[in-house]
């Protein structure tokens, strides 16, 4: 590892331990001098990935800390509530305050249960987190295995979890909103279709849940679908830690940034993945970019302390994948700027592909640990011009 000839340690304290910020803590470890902290509300790290596979218990979710970050980098299992950027500390929920050089803003995403659907929030379960998924897991349990199970949202993660119980033989409505897997290509669709139809899964397009009941679901047109347990899977929240810190987000809450991914509001805060808005049209949120963001982040931190102008983002995406069932799975290909195009892989293929990825996006991580600097991804696919006179509070390194 490069060493330096710094005498005081530069405080980076990382916010959130996920596919980002992990990788972002073990990236800082490029220089000797950095005194790295990581804080995460939970002990072990989570694969979000997999949590589909953990609420049917074909699969565990989480991963010891111990085996992702590198030598020296610290691990605080609290909850940050405020970035104070005037005294630049890291206020906890325990009532401790870390002090900081610099912070990178790794919080990512949530469930949502909107408080507009009647119902959703007291009688609907997220999969989006550890905990909710733990409550859903318990949830089914107590369910018999006939028992009608409406997954609502026909995203990805609504597809993998209702693909997940159906291939058990439960009963499952997958309620879409407006279309199937709309990030991907007509075929692309038409192939999840066909594999939740197969196995028994209904799948309902152009139909919304305006409210959930303790044992049912009501659609827009007043028709009610009998639901022993509803899952909520449509759409993406963000923590609100930066608006409570005063910084500027965008209007789900994401930090705003430029495309260094440094705020717009002070320099000696980095944001990388899912809760990272640069120039204000934020990627993709998944863990494909959230490793490479949480690079990038790190990189502008530790150009900030050399005193040389940090990159920009570059990042070209190249598809995604979708589990359907431990067996098949549908790998869609897209171009640089995440459009899918009409190509896609399907069956045990498509299984295969899907693991490799869900396994490199932990590994990476452990191999940064390991090689600090070692991430490398595709670069490309298109940006917005970078503003030159975006506001911000300079400091120096």
């Amino acid at each position: 590892m490069p060493t330096s000839e710094h005498h005081t340690p530069h405080k980076v304290v990382v916010i959130g331990g996920g596919y980002a910020g992990t990788l972002a803590a073990n990236h800082l470890r490029m220089r000797a001098d950095i005194d790295i902290t990581l804080v995460n509300p939970r002990p072990e790290f989570v694969e979000r990935v997999r949590l589909h596979q953990f609420v049917a218990r074909t699969g565990e979710a989480t991963v010891d800390y111990g085996t992702l970050l590198g030598e020296g980098i610290g691990l605080v299992v609290d909850s940050a509530t405020r970035i104070d950027t005037a005294a630049r500390t890291v206020q906890l929920a325990s009532g401790r305050a870390l002090d900081y050089d610099y912070v990178i803003y790794a919080v990512g995403s949530t469930g949502v249960t909107p408080s507009s659907v009647p119902g959703a929030a007291e009688f609907a379960f997220d999969v989006a987190e550890f905990e909710t998924a733990q409550r859903l897991r318990a949830g089914l349990e107590e369910l018999p295995l006939d028992a009608p199970v409406t997954v609502v949202g026909g995203g990805l993660t609504g597809i993998e979890t209702a693909a997940e119980l159906a291939e058990q033989g439960r009963t499952v409505t997958l309620v879409c909103g407006r279309t199937l897997a709309p990030s991907f290509s007509a075929p692309g669709r038409r192939a999840v279709a066909k594999w939740l139809s197969r196995h028994g899964a209904m799948v309902l397009e152009d139909v919304a849940v305006t409210e959930v009941r303790p044992d049912a679901v009501v659609f827009a047109d007043g028709a009610v679908h009998a639901s022993a347990l509803t899952i909520w899977a449509a759409g993406f929240g963000v923590p609100q830690l930066a608006a409570a810190s005063g910084l500027d987000t965008d209007e789900l809450g994401r930090l705003l940034t430029d495309e260094t991914l440094t705020s717009v509001d002070d320099d000696r805060v980095v944001a990388a993945g899912d809760s990272a808005a640069p120039s204000g049209q934020p990627l993709r949120m998944s863990c494909y970019a959230a490793g490479p963001l949480g690079a990038q982040a790190a990189n502008t931190v530790l150009s900030r302390i050399a005193g040389t102008e940090p990159a920009t983002i570059r990042l070209a995406f190249s598809g995604a994948c979708v589990s359907l069932g431990r067996r098949s799975a549908i790998r869609q290909l897209a171009g640089k700027d995440d459009t899918a195009v009409n190509v896609y892989i399907s069956g045990r293929m498509g299984a295969a592909i899907k693991e490799v990825t869900a396994n490199f996006a932990v590994s990476r991580i452990r191999r940064e640990a390991r090689k600090p600097g070692s991430l490398v991804w595709p670069k490309g696919g298109p940006r917005p011009e970078q503003s030159a006179s975006a506001p911000r509070g300079v400091t120096s390194p």
